[in-house]
């Protein structure tokens, strides 16, 4: 029988007691992870649909470019995440293919995602940085939903904290109350949501949803990653931080270039 994991939240006298699998179908588990990454997708999709901001994009080309970047994110996350963990898994080489218990770097997932829909935006003739104003907001949502899946694997969490969120698990090492990472996270993704959706009604120009998504996860991220003690390192960096930096200052060089060829523009 599989031991149960025990989180807590002491401030708020919250004690959750639960298994990491959810179910089983015909022998195979499924575990609780999945389940809130696919609940992440199902809400981006369902918020997609009813969203009154299309920018003219049809819903069927949506639903088509999910899928894809769906496949291609899932398989750049994993390669990212074993690219810089690379001499365990040299060793355990049939673990690459396992991402049941987590294991997905979410900026490995995004940059693979959002190529593959640009490589299909191009065949099909279709502006890509439109398409990205208006989904990335439903992205931001569905990576808050997913989020949760780290509290179910309990991964994703920071150093020893007596903050009033701190969360309180056993590791290898014994009890410990650490920083609930992946909450943050969520916090931060799930505002992100609601600030680009505001901003999608007063878009200026295309492209811009896409890089204040960039810029304002990028900034979070920089700083959330400071806090885990799980980080992919890429000598004695911190490799998200890294992106995070190039990522945010790229963004902000991008917007200030195009704002000043707007007010160009308006003077001429």
């Amino acid at each position: 029988m599989e031991k149960l994991n025990i989180v807590k939240f002491p401030e708020f006298n919250l004690e959750f007691k639960f298994s990491k699998i959810a179910f089983s179908v015909f022998g195979i588990e499924i575990y609780k992870y999945a389940i809130c990454i696919v609940l992440g997708l199902i809400c981006a999709l369902i918020l997609c649909k009813i969203s009154k901001e299309k920018f003219d994009e049809e819903y069927d080309f949506v639903l088509e470019n999910f899928i894809i970047g769906i496949i291609f994110g899932i398989i750049g996350a994993r390669l990212y995440f074993v690219l810089f963990n690379l001499e365990y898994y040299k060793q355990n080489i049939l673990e690459m293919f396992n991402i049941r218990d987590g294991g997905l770097a979410i900026y490995g997932g995004l940059i693979c995602g959002a190529i593959s829909i640009i490589v299909n935006c191009k065949i099909k003739k279709k502006d890509f940085l439109n398409f990205f104003d208006y989904i990335v907001p439903f992205v931001a949502i569905g990576q808050c939903i997913g989020r949760f899946g780290n509290f179910f694997n309990v991964e994703a969490y920071g150093y020893e904290t007596k903050n009033i969120f701190r969360m309180g698990i056993e590791t290898l090492e014994g009890y410990k109350e650490v920083h609930p990472v992946f909450l943050y996270e969520a916090i931060l993704t799930f505002s992100i949501f609601i600030i680009l959706k505001t901003l999608q009604k007063k878009r200026k120009f295309k492209g811009e949803i896409t890089l204040l998504y960039l810029t304002f996860y990028s900034f979070g991220r920089f700083f959330l990653e400071g806090l885990r003690t799980d980080s992919l390192m890429l000598f004695n960096c911190r490799i998200s931080q890294v992106l995070s930096s190039l990522i945010f200052l790229t963004s902000l060089i991008v917007i200030f270039c195009r704002k000043k060829s707007n007010e160009k523009h308006l003077k001429c």
